[in-house]
Parts: C-alpha cells; structure tokens; sequence
C-alpha cells in the first residue's frame, strides 16, 4: 500500500497529452497485423512466439519522435499496445486451430472458414481484455511493489529513454531488411540450401543445423540455457532414439507405419523415422511437461485466485483521476455476457451451451491467473501450452460423457481450447501493457481501448494468414512442424478414439519426468524432443552468441547491457523481417509464382559445396548481429 501511495507516474494524472490518435491507432494496427503474421509463421515452425512489446515501442518511438518529431510517450504507449496484442492473438490461435486443418487433410472434417478462425480468434481475445478490466486495481495498483511485470517494466523504460528512440528503432529495421534479404536468398530465389546435415556411414543418427536468420535469433532472445534445453532434446531423439529405432526393429512395421523400419530409413533417412515415431515421443513429452508445469503452478495458481478475488472484493478504486480510469464495469459485464452468448449461438462457433459455460468459467480462471503469473515470472514463462492442454483434457471428457463425440465433438473441444488459450495469452499481455501504461501514466481506458483495437485488427488478419500458409506448405509438414497444435490434435483424438501409439506417447511422458527429476525444464526439452535436430541448432547457435556477449570481459556494465539490448532489437527486428518474406512467399507459392524466382536448377552445386555456402551465409547472418550490436557500439564509443 505504501508502494501505491507514493508512486508518481512519469506523466501526472494532471497532465493531459495525446494517447488514442488517428497516428498511434493506425501504426498499432500495422504493428498488430505484421507482428501477428510474422509471429504467426515462427511459432507454427518452431512451437514458440516471441513478445512484440518492445520492437513495437522502439519503432512507435522511432517514428513518432524522431521522424514526425512529436514528443508524445503516451501516443507511442498506445502504439505498443495496439501493437502487442497482435502477437498475443497468433500464439493463442497457432497453438490450437492448425488441428482443424490437420484433420481436414486426412478428410475427417472439413477445412474451419476464415469467419469461424475470425470469430474464434475475436471472441477469445476481447474476452481476455475484459476479464483482465476488474483486475487491474488488484494486480497492478494494489500490488504494485509486489509484482514486478518484468517485460511491462523493460517496455516502460525503452519508452523512456526517448532521446535513444531513433537509434533504437533504426536497429530494428536494420534486423527486418537483414533477415528479408537472407530469406529471399534461401527460400526465394533458393541459391543457397536452408539446411545442412551430417551423416556418419553405418550409423542412422542425423545431426545440422538450419541457417535461418528468424531461428537463430530465437536462441539469441532466450538465451543459452533454453537453447541448450532444446538442443538437447534434439540430440537425444535424433542421436540415440533414431539410431535405436533403427538398430532394434530394421525387419519390424511398427504402427503407426506401415512398412519395416529398415525400409522406411533406407526410402527417407532420419526424417522418416522422426515424422512416423518420434514426433509421438515428443507429443508425449510436451503433454507431461506442460502438465507437470501446471501442477507445479498449483499452489501458485490457487494463490493468485485467492488473492486476486479478495482484491476485487474491495470493489474498484475510489481515485477518480485520469490514470485510475478503467472501463466502466457495466459496459464490462455486459460486453463478457454477450460474448459469452456468441460463444454459444453463433452458427460457426461449434460450442454448445456446456461449451460456452467452460469458456467462462476456465477463461476468467486462466486470465486471472495467467495475468498474475506475468507479474512475477514474465510472459516467456507464462504455462499457457499446460493450461490449454488441462482445458482440453477436461473439456473433450466432458464432451464425451455428454454424448458430443465424434467429429462435431473433436472440433467443438479444439474450439474451446483455442479460446481459451487465447483469452490466456491476451490477458497476460494486457496486464504487462497496463504494467507499462501505470509507470508510464497512461490512461487506462484508452490502453483497454486500445487492445481491444489491437484483438480486432489480428483477428480479422489470422485467418488469412492461416490459409495462406496452410496452403503453401500444409501444417505439420518440415516447413510448419504446428508443433503445439499437433500435440492438441493428439490428446483430442486420444480421448475421443484411443487410437494412439500410447507405447510411443507414454515413452515420450516418462522422459519427461526423468527431465523433472534430474532439474531440466521439461517444456524446452520437450520442444526438442519434437522439432528436428538441424532447427534446435540453428537455436543453440543464437544461444552460443548470446552466452558470448553475456561473458564479455573488459567492458562496463552499461555498455554490456547495451550491445546485448541491441542485439535483442536487432533479432527481434529479424524474426519480424522473415517472417514477413515467409508469408510473401506464400503467396507466390498459392499463385503458382515461386518457380519463376527458383534459381536452384542453374546452380546445382554438389552436396559438400551448396553446404558450404549455406554456411558462408549463415556466417554472414551472425556477422550481421555482430555489426549492429558490439560493433555498432564501439563505433559510437570511438
């Protein structure tokens, strides 16, 4: 309390400046739209998203200050939060509807139109706002000293250091124009190969690693610990379980295959045996991790709730000031009745009433939780994979008990777990943009306003960016792994049908809970696990930089901070750049166009020179870092 009574926001709730204009509304909606898309593409290829808050705030500030030089740092706070929700809206969505898509491709339903995804998309978003309304007194007020809303907190100080904003930005379009060009190299015009491999004769394991500019900046942004987590997943499947496979069962058709195992390595390699067998290891690691996360985050989970209703009991703040306006709690329960009555009437929501009842009550569950959870650990650590799949669980039992079963009831559960998912990842945005918006001194009504601007731009733009890449490269092929919603589509159908490899699935869970027990984070090993092993490198490489730049002697404490700030811009600016190339040749790919920039059959380079090229631009994409981050420092320090 005494923490609230004393704080005084950068901008007093006196002052009035400009915040919802025509400028940051526009410019958030680009950035909701791009970063959606882009984000969109990398969690379907590598089963994780990144946070857009902070290259959104370097860029707002970029154009807003120094290009139309405005010296408004709310304006650029509502372009962020705009902005942000964009991501927020593509992890919850990519980690559950590519299932839909997945069963339309073995012709057990049909595709989910892009009104079903929008509205989807839409309800589930806008409730995860409306949920997070009531509880902003209580989080973010209330608990002000307590919580600590790491990427709210770092979002509010890169707004702050204004006089920064331009070089700032400049960064991340320095890292979108970088990542753009490599892409276009690798997979456009394909001079050079994406991905490299190593073989050893008489040995079926598989080791490489990808050259991708987006990948490798991953690592960078989750540094070395993860990435190692993951690598290792990586070489367990691809080094032990691969060979082992092979070696024990060469004469053996194990389902789900439906040829010798000897015979499927000899046609496909390492790749056939991970596509067939491995992938259900995974699955089962990824299920028993994201479980074991949220069990873990029980007494965490039960807390939160506790606390957070006992807050909310106190009713809303008596301060009437500007920064301590919220949307009125009216208009708030009549928007979540409402939505919750479109949850269940609207003819393209396959939800029941049940349906729609569990969407409620899990939905202001999860957003609670979820959006107190980001205070203490950050988004990155956010379980929202283990609170899908515990919704899913229970919802697809439910289901079943009630007689909804088949393929009515599968896509009835994936609708519910999508819904869910996204209310708990637009909910734990929410709360680290208010986080930003409260140190700030913004007004809260307009942030609430603006995310729910942010939730209707990214809804209305997910399902086309589905499609598109759906219809490039299908989900669950090598170029969209759709790793998450693979394992949802897994659990849905194991409850339904039981016609899992539950041999391979429960393989995959006791790994798991050997992780746990020996202190491995189960849920990058699982991703591991699951991904190839040539992608977890390309992470492990972005993570190496990272431990480098972490380890840096000889330099001030500032500087350090620094350069890896700036090369945390600089990738996030590459994840943005490729994955914009990754939808543009989507689209190429849909119209039958790609061919006509395929340069590949004039190159035709032998094996051990096209690998050596691709690395020879894989060292030009860590250059690229190295130029805007160390060095770009030591020439301004010059």
């Amino acid at each position: 309390m005494d923490n609230q009574k004393n704080f005084k926001p950068y901008i007093p709730a006196e002052r009035i400046t400009p915040e919802i204009t025509v400028t940051s509304v526009i410019m958030g909606i680009l950035l909701a739209v791009i970063f959606g898309a882009a984000n969109a593409y990398l969690g379907l290829r590598v089963g994780m998203t990144v946070s857009a808050s902070i290259p959104a705030a370097v860029i707002a500030m970029g154009v807003i200050r120094v290009i139309m030089r405005k010296n408004s740092i709310l304006e650029s706070n509502i372009v962020q939060t705009v902005g942000s929700a964009g991501e927020s809206v593509a992890a919850g969505a990519i980690f559950t509807l590519p299932a839909l898509f997945l069963w339309a491709a073995e012709g057990t339903m049909d595709k989910p139109g892009i009104i079903e995804i929008t509205l989807i998309a839409l309800l589930g978003g806008l409730l995860g706002v409306f949920f997070m309304v009531p509880l902003r007194n209580a989080l973010i007020v209330r608990e002000h000293g307590t919580l600590p809303y790491p990427e709210g907190t770092a979002c509010a100080e890169v707004l702050l250091a204004g006089e920064e904003g331009g070089s700032n930005a400049s960064t991340v379009f320095a890292g979108m124009g970088f990542a753009a060009l490599f892409k276009f190299i690798i997979d456009g015009i394909k001079a050079v190969p994406g991905e490299i491999s190593l073989r050893v004769k008489g040995y079926a394991g598989e080791i490489g690693t990808q050259i991708y500019p987006a990948v490798m900046s991953v690592g960078y942004i989750c540094g070395p610990k993860i990435s190692s987590y993951m690598f290792s997943g990586g070489v367990l499947s691809w080094l032990v379980l691969i060979p082992l496979i092979v070696l024990f069962g060469a004469e053996t058709i194990l389902y789900p295959g439906t040829q010798t195992i000897g015979a499927m390595f000899a046609a496909g390699g390492a790749s056939a045996i991970w596509g067939s067998y491995i992938r259900y290891i995974g699955a089962g690691a990824l299920a028993a991790g994201g479980i074991i996360s949220l069990i873990k985050s029980l007494p965490l989970i039960v807390r939160t709730f506790r606390d957070s209703i006992k807050s909310m009991k106190g009713g809303q703040s008596l301060d009437s000031s500007r920064t301590a306006r919220d949307l009125s709690m009216k208009l708030v329960l009549i928007a979540i009745a409402i939505l919750t009555l479109l949850v269940w009437l609207v003819p393209a929501i396959p939800v029941s009433l049940l349906g729609a009842v569990i969407v409620v009550i899990f939905g202001f569950f999860f957003a609670t939780v979820s959006s107190r959870m980001v205070g203490l650990v950050g988004s990155s650590n956010n379980p929202v994979s283990g609170m899908a799949i515990a919704t899913l669980l229970i919802a697809t039992v439910i289901l079943k008990i009630t007689g909804d079963g088949g393929a009515h009831g599968m896509r009835s559960a994936i609708a519910i777990g999508s819904i869910i998912c996204i209310v708990a990842a637009i909910s734990g945005d929410t709360s680290q943009d208010l986080k930003t918006g409260y140190l700030l001194g913004a007004t809260p009504k307009k942030q609430q306003i603006g995310e729910i601007i942010g939730v209707v731009a990214a809804a209305l733009a997910i399902g086309g960016t589905l499609y598109l890449l759906d219809s490039a490269w299908g989900f669950g092929s090598q170029e969209l792994a759709a790793p998450q919603a693979t394992l949802m589509k897994m659990i849905i159908e194991g409850v339904m049908d039981g016609n899992l490899p539950w041999g391979l699935v429960f393989t995959g869970v006791f790994i798991a809970i050997v992780a746990e027990i020996v202190g491995i984070p189960v849920l990058p090993f699982a991703i591991g696990i699951y991904l190839p092993v040539q992608l977890n490198a390309c992470i492990m490489v972005g993570g190496i930089v990272r431990l480098v730049f972490d380890k840096m002697k000889k330099r001030e404490e500032n500087e350090k901070k620094g350069i890896i700030n700036d090369g945390i811009l600089f990738c996030s600016g590459m994840i943005a750049g490729e994955g914009l190339i990754g939808i543009l040749l989507a689209l190429l790919a849909v119209f039958g166009l790609d061919q006509l920039i395929d340069i590949s059959e004039y190159i035709n380079l032998p094996e051990p020179f096209a690998s050596i090229s691709g690395l020879v631009v894989f060292g030009l994409v860590i250059l690229s870092l190295l130029k805007f981050s160390v060095w770009k420092k030591r020439k301004s320090k010059k």
